[in-house]
């Protein structure tokens, strides 16, 4: 009785099996049951989609836009010249690029140290199983759910100079004028950071809720025991114990900071504060780069590139620091 698959392992004079074995596709050494009969090409043709859509999503857009940053083309399409490396020249001496870049980079440097901690100590407040805390902890991750355009309107109306803040200021005698949350360019920088981390704390408390899941009791337990304090068991004990939960939150936020534009744009109008103070390198972006008038994609996407190059900065450092700290 012919054996399955006996053609397949059917060997020239001089072959050893295990020599076949590692020069034809298919199973490992030593599989057995089905994986003897699979096809060497069935995982990639699972993989597929998602490659697929990897490559027409982000591979192609990202060689697309390198390409553009060397040309002069423009958001409505045309012939495009080649310029070389004259969109970067241009980058480097452009002042409103480096006001851009200060934002972003200021942006990240405020935002990412407390989208780290402050979730964390939300998450202990609501770790411990108390009677009515799964209201708060769905308290606090409401703003994950709402649209950021909902929020942004919402902050509007709050910090408005007749809004609810300044009203009820005034009526506190705690202020004489109203605060100009909305037309001070560096108040709308640091409303715009409120409501980032506002909306993020929620989204990061569950990062940490699950890191503490981890972190053994026993630890607490005896540190308590030694006579440590609920602060020193925090600092000696649950941080070291969601230390890698914190690289990751650090990570995404970082990302997330150089790439903010909701928030700069509906508290700061179109124009990203007066005279533009306020812009993000992707309120930059679509300003120079998607105008259909005066726009520029070849000088867009060269400012894209160094966002991208930015961002890649970060990361690695996050990467090297994650790496450190294991070692």
């Amino acid at each position: 009785m012919p054996v399955p698959g006996a053609e397949r392992t059917a060997a020239a004079p001089g072959t050893t099996p295990g020599r076949l074995r590692r020069l034809l596709p298919g199973p490992a050494p030593g599989a057995n049951g089905a994986a003897l009969y699979r096809r060497w090409w069935l995982p990639w043709l699972w993989t597929a989609p998602a490659i697929g859509c990897a490559v027409v999503f982000g591979v192609f857009p990202f060689l697309n836009t390198l390409l553009l940053s060397f040309t002069d083309a423009k958001p409505l399409g045309g012939a495009a010249g080649f310029v070389g490396l004259d969109n970067y020249t241009r980058m480097l001496g452009d002042s409103d690029f480096w006001r851009a870049t200060r934002n972003s980079v200021l942006y990240a440097l405020i935002v990412v140290p407390l989208m780290v901690l402050l979730p964390l100590m939300l998450a202990v407040l609501v770790e411990k199983n108390l009677p009515g805390i799964g209201f708060f902890r769905s308290a606090f991750y409401t703003p994950v759910l709402a649209s950021s355009v909902v929020v942004g309107l919402s902050w509007q109306w709050l910090l408005a100079d007749d809004g609810l803040v300044n009203t009820w200021l005034r009526k506190a005698h705690l202020i004489r004028s109203a605060i100009p949350f909305l037309s001070d360019s560096w108040l709308i920088l640091l409303c715009a950071m409120g409501l980032t981390l506002w909306k993020g704390l929620g989204w990061y408390m569950v990062f940490y809720l699950a890191a503490l899941g981890n972190v053994p009791k026993e630890l607490h337990e005896a540190a308590a025991m030694d006579g440590a304090g609920a602060v020193r068991r925090f600092w000696h004990i649950t941080v070291p114990g969601v230390r890698q939960a914190m690289m990751l939150v650090g990570t995404l936020t970082g990302i997330g900071s150089l790439r903010v534009f909701t928030e700069i744009y509906m508290l700061g109008s179109s124009t990203g504060g007066p005279g533009g103070a306020d812009r993000t390198l992707p309120f930059y972006i679509r300003d120079v780069g998607l105008d259909p008038l005066t726009g520029n994609a070849g000088y867009g996407s060269a400012v894209s590139v160094a966002l991208f190059a930015l961002t890649l900065g970060l990361t690695l450092l996050a990467q090297r620091l994650t790496k450190e700290d294991e070692a």
